[in-house]
């Protein structure tokens, strides 16, 4: 089986085709013998082969836009875009919309999650071999197979009508409703039927891991979020929620600045446990609350030393160059201290952070600390 190279496309750059572009006629819809969903997508597919100005990589109108220019639902322009999607036209990507598809390069796809029509399709083909059913037998209604292989009514109904584009199922009455699917082929196997429902997260966990385990050691830093995105064809987002599974397993740890993400354990070695000296950081999340309460318990003692009640405090950009942090580090540490009752803040040409109270400054110095408590005794002998 030929691997297929994906491609993570961004919207900016892709064209997306409007209405006003469509000069094919539009389909019929009042006299037909299939549904419209159907009769739609043959129309769509006459319409990209036809059409020379129509290329790979460009948008369709979105969904509204054609659903008011056909007098349809957008639930049934979605159920034809399916229909041509399982046919190799286009594929759809969320945050981006429906795009016209290579046919030259079939091997290079959007990945993405599989969806729950696909998963339908290969239960379909499974519940076929599984109950030894041969080329002219009847199956049951939609309905009852929907129950069967636990999907719902439509998108059972949608793989059905998929499996017969492929020869696989064909339908006795003009129209295709619930009863009357005949199997037509079981030219095909068992282990084409067998899809597993994996999110699209879970298939970059297992990505994440092979990476892990071929090009890096315990110690080494993960690449950007970034580069792994190009890498592995997915969204920044994606790459994030894989990796926090992997932290979450034990196999990374997110540290705040230079020290970065660091592999701690190798995905598929039981045996060996964390050392102690990654171990004494504290989580990404408590250390990020141990940085800011330090910040703000450095503009309390400034403010407690050099202030009074009613001056006025330099603006977040003096004091983000004076303490070399960064300005929004600044402007969280002044809201919470407002927060707390110890800053207001004015709008105008005399507006700015004023001190209304003098805050105490005895605050525990180990909350300024970006290590984990219980190992600092050990670490101190």
């Amino acid at each position: 089986m030929k691997e297929n190279k994906y491609i993570l496309p961004q919207k900016a750059n892709l064209y997306q085709i409007k209405v006003s572009d469509i000069t094919a006629e539009l389909p019929d819809l009042k006299n037909i013998s299939e549904s419209k969903a159907i009769a739609i997508a043959k129309w769509l597919m006459v319409w990209i082969d036809s059409d020379k100005n129509i290329k790979p990589n460009f948008l369709l109108p979105s969904k509204p836009e054609m659903a008011y220019l056909l007098g349809v639902s957008i639930g049934t322009i979605q159920n034809a875009l399916r229909y041509i999607e399982d046919l190799g036209y286009v594929e759809s990507k969320q945050c981006i919309g429906t795009i016209i598809r290579d046919r030259s390069n079939p091997e290079n796809s959007i990945r993405k999650l599989t969806s729950k029509r696909e998963i339908a399709i290969s239960a379909i083909k499974k519940y076929i071999i599984d109950k030894g059913l041969k080329a002219g037998q009847s199956l049951p209604s939609s309905r009852n197979i929907a129950l069967n292989i636990k999907s719902s009514a439509n998108t059972t109904r949608l793989a059905l009508e998929y499996l017969s584009t492929i020869n696989i199922l064909e339908h006795k009455f003009k129209n295709s409703n619930e009863n009357g699917w005949i199997i037509k082929s079981t030219d095909f196997t068992l282990e084409d039927a067998v899809e597993e429902n994996v999110s699209l997260v879970k298939k970059v966990e297992s990505d994440l891991k092979n990476y892990i385990t071929e090009n890096l050691n315990v110690g080494d830093r993960i690449p950007p979020h970034e580069t792994l995105s190009k890498n592995l064809s997915v969204s920044i987002k994606t790459i994030h929620d894989a990796l926090k599974t992997l932290i979450d397993e034990g196999i990374l740890l997110a540290r705040r600045g230079r020290y970065g993400t660091t592999v701690v354990k190798m995905p598929y070695d039981k045996n060996i446990s964390i050392k102690k000296e990654t171990s004494i950081f504290a989580p990404a999340v408590d250390t990020a609350f141990y940085y800011y309460e330090k910040t703000q318990n450095h503009i309390k003692k400034l403010i407690a030393e050099n202030y009074e009640i009613g001056a006025k405090l330099p603006s977040i950009i003096e004091l983000s160059k004076q303490l070399d942090l960064s300005p929004n580090t600044i402007r969280k540490a002044f809201h919470n201290l407002a927060k707390e009752g110890y800053l207001a803040f004015s709008r105008g040409r005399y507006g700015g952070t004023f001190v209304i109270d003098i805050p105490e400054t005895d605050e525990q110095t180990f909350k300024w600390l970006a290590v984990n408590p219980k190992y600092a005794e050990v670490y101190n002998n």
